[in-house]
């Protein structure tokens, strides 16, 4: 039976966004679902899922009736044959590679946090890093959701809905279930080691097409990056590398316990910021180690902090990244968390953020303990620049663009609001997000 419960108050992880929903519904099979949303349209409710609530924008604050997914998780089927499985919408990544391994599956690439359902990163658009391999929606071959009238469709891989579907921002339906194309099971090395600013960032276009999957960080008022580059390697590949011990101190009391601290302290001093990360800066070291994929692709962020992220065209990440050095520099913004740099391939997806060009993202952030004043000025500073290079918001991050924007810079945004208008035309799904973004 579907869980009905008054709803109390609903907050995001990084604290940007939280509602009061009229009522928070928890079902347990699609049939309640679907008899739930049949219900809210009749009586002219809006209905919002929420997964994990990792998304720093407000695309799942519920102004109406909140669904809470977790009733509705787990395997449901395989396909061997065309390694395929399919997946209840409310299924938590973190749970999937225990599914996968008995398979001898794996998922073809990763973000870096695996604490959403994987409706909601596929949803928004969440993505790992490599040039021949794209965001997660990608992988997905079908989906079967609820729309705005309380009808179950299944959409498969023929139908041309399912480049909307696959990544809908939530707009067209509940989803339910998700069919992804797999891999087989894969081990990673992973290389990381300090490098230079200047380096780091001329050489970017050179290695993301070199390495199966690079990445890097550079900490702002320094010449020192973060450089980490994985390659996929044959599922039999011993692991190796730092012991547990080693990892426990650099992935946990390091990069989150120290960082935290330093943040705090930053938080407090500003005039200290730039001295904090030159430390930091000089303490990188480097590391090498093999392990199953998943278990590489994916890092704990204990720290809060708030993100902006944009894509660009590819060929064009060195330029901005030095407009956002100068930028820094110039108007005396005080950043103490690293900016984060990664690619990926085009695909055809409608509201992709790599639709129809190779990608690079850069991801900025602020700790939630910083001024709100000073960290919306440096967002803005660093959305105008991203903007001036025709670039796309991550839907689940921080950004102020609009639907007259986004037809700008997304050639099938009218085919994708055609297809909303046909799933959702009584708007069950809107909420003030999606009016921003998609019109109303």
């Amino acid at each position: 039976m579907s869980q009905t419960t008054a709803a109390a108050t609903w907050t995001n992880w990084g604290g940007t966004a939280r509602c009061t929903p009229t009522e928070l519904i928890t079902p347990q099979s699609v049939d309640e679902l679907a008899d739930a949303i049949r219900r809210a349209a009749e009586n002219g409710q809006v209905v919002k899922p929420v997964g994990a609530g990792h998304s720093f924008t407000e695309i799942a604050v519920a102004p109406g009736v909140q669904v809470k997914m977790s009733g509705i998780r787990g395997l449901i089927s395989v396909d061997a044959d065309r390694k395929r499985v399919t997946l209840a919408a409310g299924t938590h990544l973190h749970e999937i590679p225990a599914i996968l391994e008995p398979l001898g599956l794996g998922m073809t690439n990763l973000g870096d946090i695996d604490k959403q359902t994987i409706s909601g990163a596929t949803s928004t658009g969440t993505h790992g890093t490599g040039g021949g391999f794209g965001g997660i929606a990608t992988q997905i071959r079908g989906v079967k959701l609820v729309d705005g009238t309380g009808t179950v469709r299944t959409i498969g891989e023929d139908d041309p809905d399912l480049k909307a579907a696959a990544l809908g921002l939530g707009s067209l339906g509940v989803l339910t279930e998700i069919t992804l194309q797999c891999v087989d099971a894969f081990s990673i090395r992973a290389e990381e080691g300090p490098g230079e600013v200047d380096e780091t960032f001329s050489t970017f276009l050179e290695r993301v097409e070199n390495v199966d999957h690079y990445e890097f960080y550079w900490f702002p008022h320094t010449t020192k990056t973060l450089v980490k580059t994985n390659t996929r390697l044959p599922r039999n590949t011993p692991s190796d590398g730092p012991s547990d011990l080693r990892r426990y101190i650099d992935d946990e009391l390091l990069s989150n316990k120290l960082l935290g601290a330093l943040c705090k302290v930053g938080a407090r001093s500003p005039r200290f910021v730039p001295s904090i990360n030159q430390i930091v800066g000089r303490a990188l070291s480097s590391r090498t180690y093999t392990d199953r994929s998943d278990k590489i692709f994916i890092s704990d962020r204990d720290v809060r902090f708030r993100e902006m992220e944009y894509a660009v065209p590819l060929e064009a990440v060195p330029d901005v990244l030095r407009e956002v050095r100068a930028m820094i520099d110039s108007r005396g913004h005080k950043v103490s968390f690293p900016i984060e740099v990664r690619a990926a391939a085009p695909d055809d997806l409608m509201m992709s953020t790599a639709s129809g060009r190779a990608s690079g993202y850069i991801a900025v952030h602020r700790f939630s303990g910083d001024d709100v004043a000073s960290s919306e000025a440096y967002f803005k500073d660093v959305e105008d620049i991203m903007t001036a290079h025709a670039g796309r918001p991550h839907w689940g991050k921080m950004h102020t663009r609009d639907a007259d924007y986004f037809r700008s810079v997304y050639p099938r945004f009218d085919d994708f609001l055609e297809v909303r208008d046909r799933f959702d035309p009584q708007r069950v799904f809107t909420n003030p997000y999606l009016t921003q973004v998609l019109g109303s």
